[in-house]
């Protein structure tokens, strides 16, 4: 005979209970885990590393990455994923750029004409100074066949497929000093100027009479500051959006170099796409480069305007000027090259003619058809 236990009948709704709220709990936690999963998994993954800010205002190559991420994602139904990683989050330049020819971790980059070079040593010859007369003939020269078939080089010599050229900060440089404000040539003797790492401006601020001091972009704000260099050069954007006007007085818009950033992707990982994604990311690249250049000119000139407020001084330099330039620098570029570089003069040649060629048909095209 069973005895009457209150204990034990006390037990048996809570155990009921305490199997109820297991339930559930465990059917919540089932709802959540189906929730967070991701509705699809993507076959590849294309991760682009670059230096600019990811702030989609102030630089060209923010949004123009964020269209052609959209434009590749949509296309292949979210089979390629495009992740962006900017800042230098991933490194630097040279490093991203090694990264990428393993085609691995890093499938796409973009880089400065400065490192470009240690990649694919031609690239030198795009660094010459006073190459293009407008921004028309620069992005018809970047965009065209012709410059298309050159960089081929570059996949030959480091694995590194060329898709677009960006213009970096707005193409066309000013300088920024301490000293005095650059109206001549003669202005220019003396200043110790800070430049890239790159011997092509070295050669460029001698052939001028100043001294190129070589810094990595992380220093000049301070070198700058302290004077340890007296000015630089960056296109009018870039001295605007890096606040160059707080530790430096001048500004002079020059153009003597027209900077540029080159997108390269992996030839290892974009050779393994089905033909259909690699027309897709040849098509979406297109896109992103002509809407970036168009972004990268409207920051150069808001710079630009920005610049003469918050210098003590600005200045355009006129073209009788930058003749007197172009006349020292050009021959000084081209010895230096062609003896100290090592390139062949024919190299250097034909693609000084292929820009002269561009200049002179998009003049003939204008004057035919807008000056009847």
């Amino acid at each position: 005979m069973k005895t009457f236990s209150p204990k034990r009948q006390m037990r048996k709704p809570f155990r009921a209970l305490l199997r109820g709220a297991l339930y559930i709990g465990a059917v919540a936690l089932v709802s959540l885990t189906l929730a967070a999963a991701p509705v699809w998994a993507a076959k590849y993954t294309m991760t682009i590393a670059h230096l600019y800010p990811d702030d989609l205002t102030n630089n060209e190559a923010a949004p123009s990455l964020e269209r052609f991420k959209q434009l590749v994602e949509s296309a292949t139904d979210n089979n390629i994923e495009v992740k962006v990683f900017g800042a230098g989050a991933l490194g630097s330049e040279v490093e991203t750029g090694k990264q990428a020819q393993l085609g691995k971790t890093i499938q796409s980059v973009l880089i400065s004409s400065g490192a470009v070079s240690s990649f694919y040593k031609k690239y030198q010859i795009v660094v010459t100074p006073f190459l293009f007369p407008n921004y028309k003939t620069a992005w018809a020269f970047f965009d065209s066949p012709w410059f298309a078939n050159f960089m081929q080089g570059i996949r030959k010599d480091s694995g590194l497929r060329y898709l677009g050229t960006f213009d970096d900060g707005g193409g066309f440089v000013a300088f920024t000093n301490n000293k005095r404000l650059i109206k001549t040539v003669a202005d220019i003797k003396g200043l110790r100027i800070r430049v890239e790492e790159n011997p092509a401006h070295i050669t460029i601020m001698k052939s001028l009479g100043a001294s190129a001091t070589p810094l990595p972009w992380g220093e000049v704000q301070t070198a700058l500051a302290t004077g340890l260099a007296d000015g630089q050069f960056n296109a009018p954007g870039v001295n605007d959006m890096f606040k160059l006007a707080d530790v430096t007085k001048y500004t002079t818009w020059s153009g003597h170099v027209y900077n540029s950033v080159t997108w390269l992707v992996s030839e290892a990982w974009f050779s393994k796409l089905p033909e259909d994604y690699r027309k897709t990311i040849i098509r979406a690249s297109r896109e992103a480069v002509t809407i970036g250049h168009g972004i990268a000119t409207q920051i150069s000139i808001i710079g630009w305007v920005n610049s003469c407020k918050n210098f003590k001084a600005c200045y355009i330099l006129p073209d009788s000027e930058k003749a007197k330039m172009r006349a020292i620098l050009r021959p000084a570029y081209k010895k230096w090259i062609t003896t100290e570089y090592g390139l062949d003069a024919a190299d250097v040649d034909a693609l000084w003619a292929e820009v002269d060629r561009l200049a002179a048909e998009l003049e003939n095209r204008w004057m035919d058809s807008y000056l009847r």
